[in-house]
């Protein structure tokens, strides 16, 4: 049975559950569900929730990834996307990783107050800084609350080195200051598409823009100058994975300079969710699905290792890391970014100077 034919499928939602967090002591259950009129069902529309947080840059201790500081305007997100690792971050603020994470947002009102605070730390050195490192900055409600232009505003008027990456084509709203960064050398753009299935899309990322929109977005950047990197995130085998070379091929196409992939991962909450909803969508493939994820953690759904969590191991994982690299080499064989130039950056004291002349 597809999705399609499910009366419990909530479209335009990616999780399918409400999972329980686990800091609550306490939970929600049905009981006695023979003496209701309907069952208790529910997707309620997308709540903001204002927040004042005291720091707003987020350092990271991971060895997997590219940056060490990373700023979250939003927590939580209206994208939905089954896969995704922040859900379990939510119940950090006592929301579910299931339907709450996309319908309860944290907004951080104060982001850019904090940033100029945080540059403006006395003997502070410039390192790029990513936009953002867990929820998309650039999801729906950025369109109205405008925080992401304004902390790219703000990185602009201290010549300080940021990257982006997101899935969503608002992006392209702010292409005046990406455009004046990348004349500093200042900015990377990442852009996540998984998949060119419009069909897989809208089951998996349910309130994305298509593949073919964000391509125009690469394309877009591109051509006034920015440096874009494709970023085939995640790969589920048995879903996307033979999707790797065309997905390579059509960014390079639109400009892309550069392409890299993780592998799904899911870690806590994630994989009720993930498998709650795969066996709605996806009922006749599901256990094969599920069992090659597995197969490419040790046999697990989770995995925690570093340097292989994202990267996957065994025999399937080995499979998409060679066809990557098979593809990398055809389509985009100068794969890379320019680097970033940090030598800009001017602090609201201005440069330092020493004995030794300016620094």
């Amino acid at each position: 049975m597809s999705h399609e034919n499910n009366d419990h499928y909530f479209k335009g939602r990616g999780a399918q559950i409400n999972t329980h967090n686990r800091f609550s002591k306490t939970k929600y259950v049905t009981e006695h569900i023979e003496g209701l009129d309907e069952e208790l069902y529910e997707n309620s529309a997308t709540q903001l929730i204002e927040t004042f947080p005291k720091t707003i840059v987020s350092r990271s201790e991971s060895p997997d990834v590219g940056f060490n500081y990373s700023i979250n305007p939003y927590q939580g997100c209206e994208h939905g996307c089954l896969y995704c690792y922040a859900r379990n971050s939510h119940e950090y603020w006592g929301f579910s990783a299931g339907l709450d994470f996309e319908r309860k947002i944290i907004v951080k009102r104060n982001a850019v107050a904090l940033l100029e605070t945080f540059l403006n730390k006395p003997g502070y050195q410039p390192e790029p800084i990513m936009l953002s490192g867990n929820t998309d900055c650039y999801q729906p409600l950025e369109r109205k609350l405008r925080i992401t232009r304004e902390l790219l505003k703000t990185f602009l008027k201290y010549k300080h080195p940021v990257g982006l990456i997101s899935k969503n084509n608002l992006i392209v709203r702010d292409a005046d200051i990406l455009q004046e960064l990348a004349s500093l050398n200042l900015v990377h753009v990442a852009i996540t598409i998984n998949s060119l299935n419009e069909s897989l899309r809208q089951k998996m990322e349910p309130r994305t823009v298509t593949a073919n929109s964000r391509l125009k977005v690469i394309n877009s950047l591109s051509s006034i100058g920015v440096p874009v990197r494709l970023m085939v995130a995640p790969i589920v085998p048995g879903l996307n994975s033979d999707e790797i070379p065309a997905l390579i091929k059509r960014a390079a196409e639109e400009g892309a300079k550069a392409a890299s992939f993780t592998m799904i991962r899911l870690n806590g909450m994630i994989a009720e969710v993930f498998t709650d909803w795969i066996q709605k969508a996806y009922p006749d493939r599901a256990n094969k699905v599920l069992n090659m994820i597995a197969a490419c953690h040790g046999g697990k759904l989770n995995d925690s290792r570093w340097d292989t969590r994202m990267r996957g191991d065994g025999k399937i994982a080995e499979s998409i890391h060679a066809l990557f690299k098979l593809s990398i080499k055809r389509y985009m064989p100068d794969n890379g970014l320019p680097g970033y130039d940090l030598s800009h950056f001017i602090p609201a004291s201005g440069r330092q100077t020493s004995m030794f002349g300016e620094r």
